[in-house]
Order: C-alpha cells, then sequence, then structure tokens
C-alpha cells in the first residue's frame, strides 16, 4: 500500500512539474516572440540593425523606476531594432509611441522634475503629439510626483500635417506633406487608446484638435510650464509659439524637437525669438532638439 502510494506521488509531482514546464516554455516563447515582432517593426534594410545599448541608472525610488522604464518602453528602445535611432530620434519606429528619442524624453522628464521642484506653476502642453508618446509620459510623470493640480494639453490636428503656404511661409517653401501624412497622421481616437493602454486616459488630458490656427487662439490654456513644440513646419511652430509663449510661466521651459533638423523649424524659432527680444540662451539636447527656460522668478 505504501509502495502504491508513493507511486502514486510520484506522478502527481511529475505532472505538475511538466505543467509548470509548459507554463514556463509559454512564458518564454510568448516573450521572444514579442521581441522577434518588434524588432521585424522596427528593422530598416536588410543589413543588421545598429545595436549600442548606453547603461541608464535604474532610478533611486519607485516613481523613478516606473518613468525609466516607461521611457525604455514608449521609445522601444532594446526592442530589438536600431537602439542608436530610437536614442536619438532620428528614425520613424513603427511601434513605439513616440519618435523624440531617449535623449528628448529624458529631457523632457528632467523638465518636469525642475518644474516641480521650483514650483513653477502651469500645466505641460505638447503641440503635435503624434502617438501621443511625450504626453503619455507627461501624464505618467504628474501622477508618479503626486501632482494632481496641473493639466496636460494634447494639441494636434490628429490628421498629420498641413500643406505648406508658400506665400505667406516661404520657409516651408510649398512642400507637400501628402506621402509622409500616411505615416504622420494619427486619429484622435488612436491617441486615446494610446493613453488608455498605459492607464493615463483620464479628466486631466486635454485634447485639441484642429489646426493650430484654429484652436490656439482661444483654447482654455492659462498658463504652462513646459511648452513643447514638435510642428516640423514654418507655420505650425510659428503658431505655437506665437499663440503659445505668452502663457509660459517665468522659470518654465520651451522645447523645440526639430530645431537642429529642419530649417524652416529653426528660422521659425529664430524670427520669433528676435521679433520678441528672447535672449534666454538656446540650451542643445541631442542633434535636433534644443530647449531654453523662460528668465523670471515664478510667482
Amino acid at each position: 500500500m505504501k509502495t502504491a502510494l508513493l507511486s502514486g506521488m510520484l506522478r502527481h509531482t511529475a505532472k505538475l512539474a511538466a505543467v509548470a514546464l509548459g507554463m514556463w516554455l509559454l512564458i518564454a516563447g510568448a516573450w521572444t516572440s514579442a521581441r522577434l515582432l518588434s524588432q521585424s517593426f522596427n528593422h530598416r534594410g536588410s543589413e543588421p540593425a545598429p545595436r549600442h545599448l548606453t547603461k541608464r541608472p535604474p532610478g533611486e525610488s519607485v516613481a523613478e523606476r516606473y518613468l525609466e522604464v516607461l521611457k525604455l518602453y514608449l521609445t522601444r528602445y532594446d526592442f530589438g531594432g536600431d537602439t542608436v535611432a530610437r536614442e536619438t530620434g532620428l528614425d520613424w519606429p513603427r511601434s513605439a509611441e513616440t519618435m523624440i528619442g531617449l535623449k528628448r524624453l529624458d529631457n523632457l522628464h528632467e523638465c518636469i522634475k525642475a518644474v516641480i521642484r521650483d514650483r513653477v506653476p502651469g500645466d505641460l502642453l505638447e503641440a503635435g503629439v503624434w502617438r501621443g508618446g511625450a504626453t503619455i509620459f507627461m501624464r505618467a510623470a504628474l501622477l508618479a510626483y503626486k501632482e494632481p493640480d496641473r493639466r496636460v494639453w494634447a494639441a494636434d490636428s490628429f490628421e498629420g500635417m498641413p500643406d505648406a503656404d508658400a506665400g505667406k511661409y516661404p520657409a516651408d517653401g510649398g512642400q507637400s506633406w501628402t506621402t509622409a501624412n500616411a505615416f504622420l497622421a494619427v486619429s484622435l481616437d488612436d491617441v486615446k487608446a494610446n493613453f488608455a493602454r498605459y492607464g493615463l486616459l483620464d479628466d486631466r488630458v486635454v485634447f485639441l484638435k484642429g489646426w493650430f490656427k484654429d484652436t490656439l487662439p482661444q483654447s482654455p490654456v492659462e498658463r504652462l510650464a513646459i511648452l513643447r513644440v514638435d510642428a516640423d513646419m514654418y507655420e505650425s511652430t510659428t503658431e505655437a509659439l506665437r499663440f503659445l509663449y505668452k502663457r509660459v510661466s517665468p522659470g518654465g521651459f520651451v522645447i523645440v524637437d526639430d530645431y537642429g533638423g529642419i530649417a524652416a523649424c529653426k528660422k521659425a524659432v529664430d524670427d520669433f525669438r528676435a521679433a520678441n527680444g528672447i535672449n534666454e540662451p538656446i540650451e542643445k539636447i541631442d542633434l535636433t532638439g534644443v530647449y531654453w527656460r523662460r528668465s523670471g522668478i515664478a510667482p
């Protein structure tokens, strides 16, 4: 009887071990499949994608670690694709929620920490959100740092870029964005779904849908601690600065994504700063992104 009992226990143990092994293989297989799928999304051409992983600090608190992991996922950094391009934001990724890259996302993170530390009043706004990645990070940071009174504004046409008005804005050169808009146009519903996927779609996120010239002048935005402009064109960059810069609090940050990469954007920023006597130094983030901090003491 003891022999039969022992035999039964061994068979039961073997079954449990088989189930556990099967579950482990299933999880491992799913993870491998996800990495390979992401690699196929981000891979460009037949040559192996560049692999250069920058060592990053894990963060000292749970909040910091959460935000670090979120940045890696929003950019799809080290998901089998071109890590150099994902770090510097020089590609158009197929699956990531943001194309701005880790360096510019790090800059946004530091600016958010600075306005919270220095008690700079105002909300956070991005003009030109694409799939929403930077604004998703803004909302996550406000939650992680327990800032319930600030809002995140996401301003975009959600239809892609407008055709350039060469007569009014010669710097845009009459460029047509029809082809690029097949990739750049992301609907408002899709952006909201991206927020919801991270559990960050709530009443502290406000969407401003439409062309900047129509939405920004009458927007209910009062004060901004951070204004992030990712508008590419002279026209769109000028409109974002014209209608929103005056709402940036002293001590707040203005970030421009395409200053070093698109001549029309650089000219729009330089012209606006010259016309409005803005002398704060422009700080370089990476090859394309820049920022400056508005002078004065926050009230």
